[in-house]
């Protein structure tokens, strides 16, 4: 197994997904495990990115495209909490948000602000987040109905 399987498949085991699946409760989840509150905030027209990650000193703000599908959005999401899961560091935050407090802000990360390898990572994982939120809600959905099916329901 590849390194950066081991490193996703360990990501992935430590990471309780809320059945049904919700991208907002994953986020507060995320945010209590790592004892600081997560930020969702929808923007439209964010130029040249989909989503924004930007780690100040006390909270992480994750922005995302507001006009666009609702899968979209929620892997736009994924994909920016992928990269807090991560711990990834931007490569050029200042550029992205010039008008920004350089002391108030740690961490910036959009699309322009991190390297390729970061932006695989990042991908994958939230692909991967979404593929076992589908697996889980699925077997969910079956052992119901074989409960319900045997009278133990």
């Amino acid at each position: 197994m590849s390194r950066l399987a081991r490193r996703h498949a360990a990501l992935l085991r430590d990471l309780p997904l809320p059945v049904p699946f919700d991208v907002h409760a994953l986020c507060e989840q995320v945010a209590a495990r790592r004892g600081r509150p997560i930020r969702l905030l929808p923007m439209s027209g964010l130029t040249g990115v989909c989503g924004l990650w930007i780690a100040t000193d006390h909270t992480d703000l994750i922005f995302h495209e507001s006009e666009t599908t609702p899968p979209h959005r929620e892997h736009i999401i994924l994909h920016e909490l992928a990269h807090v899961l991560c711990d990834h560091h931007p490569a050029a935050g200042q550029a992205l948000l010039p008008g920004l407090d350089p002391a108030m802000v740690r961490r910036v990360l959009g699309r322009a602000g991190y390297s390729s390898a970061e932006e695989r990572e990042a991908e994958l994982l939230a692909s991967l987040i979404r593929q076992r939120a589908t697996a889980d809600h699925t077997l969910t959905g079956r052992l119901r109905t074989a409960l319900d099916g045997n009278g133990c329901g």
